[in-house]
């Protein structure tokens, strides 16, 4: 009987950790940060918990929620923060291009291909020998499988 009790109470204080986390979220998502200790003084100031252990579970949780909301939409937090977010999230423009280069290697197929379509003049396209770089393997590689039989070479194509 006992323990039913300890099951039921520790599943409402779940319930109560996870709602005011989110209500504290929707409130005070300007002040939030994903660092725990300093969403901690924060819930010190913003909000009346009686002591420090429910105060450290909401701080907990609105950590995790906040890393939520960063990947995706959440759950029971208002559209217009999770809005918000997302128009933070597509308005970043990297300083560094994912995709640099200065010069891009071609073999002389591909040149003649580029040159069919008038395509030839890009800045940065170099011909290069492929047997003095080659940018990619011809598909026939050399398979060697050990066995109990003993070594066995397998062309792949």
């Amino acid at each position: 009987m006992a323990s039913n009790l300890i099951n039921n109470n520790n599943k409402g204080s779940i319930e109560v950790v996870k709602k005011s986390s989110r209500q504290v979220i929707e409130r005070y998502y300007s002040r939030m940060t994903l660092d725990f200790h300093t969403k901690k003084k924060a819930l010190e100031k913003v909000a009346i918990i009686p002591s420090k252990r429910p105060r450290n579970k909401i701080a907990g949780f609105s950590t995790h929620l906040m890393k939520q909301i960063q990947k995706g939409p959440v759950r029971g937090i208002s559209l217009k923060l999770q809005e918000e977010e997302r128009e933070r999230r597509m308005d970043f423009v990297p300083e560094v291009p994912a995709i640099k280069s200065d010069q891009i290697e071609v073999d002389k197929e591909t040149m003649d291909m580029l040159a069919s379509l008038g395509m030839s003049c890009f800045p940065g396209l170099v011909q290069v020998d492929p047997l003095l770089y080659p940018l990619h393997s011809s598909g026939l590689e050399e398979v060697v499988l050990v066995g109990l039989q003993g070594e066995v070479n397998y062309n792949k194509s």
